[in-house]
Formats: C-alpha cells, structure tokens, sequence
C-alpha cells in the first residue's frame, strides 16, 4: 500500500506593492503552485485599473499564483497609483487589518508570507505597515470574536517575514547604495529560513520583468536587476530569506512565561 500523499499547504503572499511578491518571495510563490498548492497574493496598493496591476495580474500568472487581490490604496510614494484613495500608510488601523483579514478567511492559508519588520532593506513605510498590518489580522482572522463579517475564523499554521540577513545581502547592497537607497538588513539569526530556489530561477526573473514599468529608470530594483550581467542576478535572486513569527498553540497550565 503506498504511503499517503503530503498534505498540500496553502500558501497566501501580503505584500505593499505590485513587483514586491516576485522579489522578495517569487520562488516560494513557484514551489508553491508547481507543487499543486493553492497559491494567491494580496496586494495593498494601486488600483485594479492602473497598468501596474495588469502587470502583476500577468507576473501571478508566471508564477501560478492566481488573480490579482488588490486592496487598491494609495502608494505612499506615488500620487498617481491610486486617485481618490487614501495612502495605505495613512488607512484606519483597523479598517486595514479588516480587510486582509477578509482575504484569510477567504483564502484559508496554511502558511503567510510578509514583509518584514524593517520593511525591507529600503524601509519603505508601505512595506512595515503591511508588515504590521498582517500580523494583526493572521492572529485576528482566527478568533470569531473579531472582525465577524468576514467569514468563518482561520487559523494559519505559520508566518514568515520575508527579510535580508547581513550576510545574504552580498552584490545587492553596493547596488541599492550606489543609486542613494537605504540598506537595512537584520542579525543572520534573525532570518531561520533560507529556500533554495535556484530551480526557479528563469520562472522568477520572467515575473519580475512582467513588472515592465519597473524595468526603467534608475533606482527601481527591478531595473537594476536587469542591467546586471546573467550571474550576478541569479545570485541575488537564488536564496530568500524568511524569519518565521511564531503562532499556532502554545502548551496550557503554565505557571512562568517560556519560549
């Protein structure tokens, strides 16, 4: 008798802005989906008629990552993204955390993946309110008590940040310094995962360039990337680093706090 098949797990991508899922997580997203995993990402900003998310309708479908989520606010750096719409940075905390935590719900992901803490190695504010906005709604989407037209409660089963450990960073930082960008990194020990998505590689770089507004100009990463010869791209892009934010069950009768 064979043994039984691996449970598939679900995997939901949050992330600010379009180009941001095929960076920081485009291989994952690929494993996820060529494994036969339901896949999906939410996108805070930009509106769903903007070119911007034709772009990313065309990278998710490189990746296998289904339609386009768009909250469609504001980007905090750009007017033109969203007219009418408040900035994501600037959203009602809870009016924020309500709507991700709609798409949990909807979606029912056994893993979320983020941005992390520092948003990134730019710290872009659109990056650490998606951060912060996300860990409030996976913990929030699992209690009926919250938010409770928004379906039935959800408990994902786990939560990475996508991040840059100082020793990952390696050709990526003279880059991004080289065109005025900040560069953020954490302690190696802070990122507890590092995916090997080397196999990937040309399905990741195809949804990157899908971003082709984002191949122009001089400091977006995508166009930077593309400038650079084919090893030293692939480079960059053949690890992702992720933190895991701890969530799920925790032992009961405790009497002292424990890790």
């Amino acid at each position: 008798m064979p043994p039984p098949a691996p449970e598939l797990k679900s995997l939901l991508g949050v992330f600010a802005h379009p180009d941001d899922e095929s960076i920081l997580a485009g291989g994952v997203l690929a494993q996820r989906s060529a494994s036969g995993a339901p896949t999906g990402v939410v996108t805070a900003t930009w509106a769903a008629d903007s070119p911007r998310a034709a772009e990313l309708s065309d990278a998710l479908g490189v990746l296998g990552a289904g339609e386009p989520r768009m909250l469609g606010f504001g980007d905090a750096r750009n007017e033109s993204s969203a007219p009418g719409q408040l900035r994501w940075c600037d959203v009602d905390l809870d009016e924020a955390v309500a709507q991700v935590v709609a798409h949990i719900r909807q979606f029912r992901p056994s893993v979320v993946v983020t941005h992390d803490v520092l948003g990134q190695l730019t710290g872009h504010p659109d990056h650490r309110r998606t951060h912060q906005v996300t860990l409030l709604a996976v913990e929030a989407a699992a209690l009926p008590s919250l938010y409770s037209e928004s379906g039935e409660p959800w408990q994902t089963g786990a939560l990475y940040a996508a991040t840059h450990p100082r020793s990952g960073i390696g050709d990526l930082g003279p880059l991004l310094q080289g065109v005025g960008k900040t560069l953020l990194s954490v302690p190696d020990e802070y990122a507890t995962a590092a995916v090997d998505v080397t196999p990937q590689l040309d399905q990741k770089w195809a949804a990157i360039c899908s971003h082709r507004s984002q191949l122009e100009g001089e400091r977006p990463l995508p166009g930077i990337l593309s400038r650079l010869p084919h090893g030293a791209r692939n480079r960059i892009l053949a690890t992702e680093y992720y933190t895991r934010i701890g969530l799920g069950p925790a032992p009961h009768g405790l009497t002292r706090l424990t890790v």
